[in-house]
């Protein structure tokens, strides 16, 4: 499952947990299970007897139990802060005999870009380079104003733009995943 999607749905479920905890908490002190229920203090119940009774074992094992979440949040923290799925330093083919070129992809991406938005009609442009280094994949998106004809700006992207950066990376069937949107 692909990060952002698995960020959106552990935090979609947290967010469900906590809010029927915060719906069981209003129906029980509103009196839904009860009045006996709802006139209970939180800490006078056959729970905290029990843990008072078997400390020893519960805590250790909540200790555990803690230990194990905190690892899977330092785990997920890392995962977010670390991975990515831009591409690295690309190494561009050529003859080895004059030396190696290496293009980072914020170079493409940024040339690209100010390319794009001095087209007539863009109002802005984002660009990326994902994937691995070896074989990657452009992402752009293109905001246009409402004005603008867009068949006329989607050939001009394509025919000049698009084919700018394949050349520059010496790849002429390089993906390239073209978003164009209008602007409000």
């Amino acid at each position: 499952m692909h990060a952002d999607r698995f960020n959106r749905f552990a935090l979609i479920l947290f967010g469900l947990l906590l809010a029927v905890a915060g719906a069981a908490g209003l129906v029980a002190s509103a009196g839904g299970f009860g009045h006996r229920f709802a006139s209970h203090t939180l800490f006078a119940n056959q729970v905290s007897s029990y843990i008072g009774t078997n400390g020893t074992w519960v805590w250790a094992v909540a200790a555990a139990v803690g230990a194990v979440l905190a690892l899977a949040v330092v785990r997920w923290i890392l995962v977010l802060l670390i991975s990515t799925d831009r591409a690295g330093t690309i190494t561009l083919p050529g003859g080895r005999e004059h030396g190696v070129t290496q293009l980072q992809p914020t170079a493409l991406t940024g040339a690209l870009t100010r390319e794009i938005q001095a087209y007539h009609g863009v109002a802005s442009a984002k660009g990326r380079l994902i994937g691995d280094a070896a074989s990657p994949r452009l992402v752009l998106t293109v905001t246009a104003a409402p004005t603008t004809d867009l068949p006329t700006l989607h050939h001009r992207l394509h025919d000049q733009a698009l084919a700018h950066a394949r050349q520059a990376l010496g790849n002429t069937s390089l993906p390239i995943q073209l978003d164009l949107d209008v602007s409000r």
